[in-house]
């Protein structure tokens, strides 16, 4: 796994670093040096300024972001749900993916939710069509739960479907 990365909650600074991130790691021509991306599900963008920092300054969410030689190379969204902690926007800087940060993030956000917020279920959705990031995810311990969400269409601030059929499939895991 190479060098462990240095963690901390993101602040408000940390916004406009984290939306370059999250954009490059999902969408467009970057997303393609890894092997995560959506770029041929969805075109448009992943997410904004605006959410990032509702998320940093939220009281029930945070942005947990990973250094290497203080560089943000990864950052994950951590929400308090109904008796689990949410799991959701991993990325990790496309030319790192097969570096191992992606496992050494799940477990961070896993910790946090286990330890800050005392919740013993993580939980997350991943667009159904992403079969090989569902299969990376059961790899970690992350089940189906059987339950799907519907995709938001007519939302473009979450980005513009490529296809009609897209959904989320809701993922969860015992941390305990």
């Amino acid at each position: 796994m190479g060098v462990l990365p240095v963690f901390r909650d993101a602040g408000p600074e940390d916004v406009p670093q984290v939306v370059a991130l999250v954009e490059r790691a999902y969408r467009g021509q970057a997303s393609r040096a890894g092997w995560t991306t959506e770029a041929d599900l969805l075109d448009g963008q992943r997410t904004d300024e605006r959410e990032i920092g509702e998320l940093v300054r939220g009281h029930d969410s945070r942005i947990r972001l990973a250094f290497l030689d203080g560089v943000l190379v990864a950052c994950v969204r951590i929400d308090r749900g109904a008796g689990y902690g949410y799991v959701g926007m991993v990325s990790v800087e496309p030319t790192r993916q097969r570096d191992g940060l992606g496992r050494q993030l799940l477990a961070e956000a896993e910790r946090v939710i286990l330890e800050d917020l005392g919740l013993d279920r993580a939980r997350m959705t991943v667009i159904g069509q992403r079969v090989e990031l569902i299969a990376w995810y059961a790899r970690r311990g992350y089940l189906p739960t059987g339950e799907r969400e519907p995709f938001p269409y007519g939302e473009p601030r979450n980005g513009l479907p490529r296809r009609s059929d897209l959904y989320f499939e809701v993922l969860e895991k015992r941390l305990r």
